[in-house]
């Protein structure tokens, strides 16, 4: 057992019989009373952040995870179909374990968080950004460009942007895969 002297970011816990991830956490040690651990946290099952503090020396259980790279080829039904790079291996991963799907590229190259006790996958990582081709958008209005003005685009994955109006169909962009927001555009 490990104690809050061990937490990190990154790190997954067993916290209430689920598996959670360390988002960020902070060692708190006040003028009066004990020292405490403030963390927030990922619960890896649903994707939701939780806030919890512990009491500084709290027993944790640690999960060993293993990062593994693996290719996205394809989808299946509400599978997404995942091929390891060594193995050749095909898993198939459901929507749910994936935070931005309509993000996916077929043969981009993903991280999946595995549970090394269990051999269950846990989590897909996608690239922090993709670069992609916008497949439509409505052109910009000459003249309209006195704010940081956006418009929408549907780029090649099938997923919605907001874009400068500049930006026109078949131009290759890049993309936050995080947060979904454009980043710049790609020189061919």
């Amino acid at each position: 057992m490990a104690t809050t002297a061990d937490i990190r970011n990154g790190l997954c816990i067993k916290f209430n019989d689920k598996i959670s991830q360390i988002i960020e956490f902070q060692h708190v040690k006040p003028g009066k009373g004990p020292a405490f651990v403030r963390t927030k946290m990922r619960v890896i099952e649903t994707g939701k952040v939780i806030d919890n503090t512990f009491s500084a020396g709290h027993k944790i259980e640690i999960v060993r995870v293993e990062n593994r790279e693996y290719q996205y080829l394809y989808q299946e039904d509400q599978d997404f179909i995942f091929m390891n790079n060594e193995t050749f291996e095909q898993v198939p991963i459901p929507a749910k374990m994936i935070e931005k799907p309509a993000f996916l590229l077929e043969g981009m190259i993903c991280n999946i968080l595995y549970d090394a006790n269990e051999e269950v996958p846990l989590v897909v990582e996608l690239p922090m950004y993709v670069i992609s081709e916008v497949t439509y958008t409505e052109p910009g209005v000459k003249g309209d460009t006195a704010t940081n003005s956006m418009k929408p685009a549907t780029i090649a994955t099938g997923a919605e942007v907001k874009v400068p109006l500049f930006i026109d169909m078949g131009e290759i962009i890049k993309v936050d895969t995080r947060t979904g927001v454009y980043v710049e555009r790609v020189k061919n």
